[in-house]
């Protein structure tokens, strides 16, 4: 009765793989195919912050920066 039991757990154990989905995090991620620096001021023009160009590149990393220091607790 016991080793019946203990099968029938095993048996479970060794199924219970099979029935899992895939796991990975390409399924549901949103493909981007423009850079971050690269949008369109019809998106988003309330979004932008000032002294921000649409294509530039420079411009982009020097706001994240800034955006970056205002989060930084050493600097304060």
């Amino acid at each position: 009765m016991i080793c019946r039991a203990a099968g029938l757990v095993l048996i479970m154990l060794v199924f219970s793989g099979c029935a899992e989905r895939v796991q990975t995090a390409e399924a549901g991620r949103k493909k981007v195919d423009t850079a971050a620096w690269i949008t369109s001021d019809a998106a988003t023009p309330a979004f932008t912050a000032p002294g921000w160009k649409v294509g530039d590149k420079a411009a982009w990393e020097e706001q994240l920066r800034k955006r970056n220091q205002a989060q930084n607790d050493y600097v304060r």
